[in-house]
C-alpha cells in the first residue's frame, strides 16, 4: 500500500487544536482514507498583543488508491 501526504493550513480564532481539527475536516470532504494528521508548523496572527488568529500548517497522509 502506498500514502500520499499533503499540506494543509487550517485556522481558528479559538486554539492551534481548533486550527489543526479544521484543517483535517476541510480534506474530510473530498479526500477518502484519512489515515494520519501531524502538525508540522503553529502559528498565531497578532493584532497587537492579542492572538487574533491561531493557524496551524497540517500534514495529512492518506491511502493511495489503485
Amino acid at each position: 500500500m502506498a500514502q500520499k501526504v499533503i499540506d494543509v493550513v487550517g485556522t481558528s480564532k479559538e486554539s492551534f487544536a481548533k486550527a489543526a481539527k479544521n484543517a483535517v475536516a476541510e480534506v474530510a470532504k473530498t479526500v477518502r482514507g484519512l489515515k494520519w494528521a501531524r502538525v508540522a508548523q503553529l502559528e498565531m496572527e497578532l493584532d497587537g498583543q492579542k492572538v487574533a488568529q491561531y493557524r496551524t500548517t497540517t500534514k495529512i497522509y492518506f491511502d493511495i488508491e489503485h
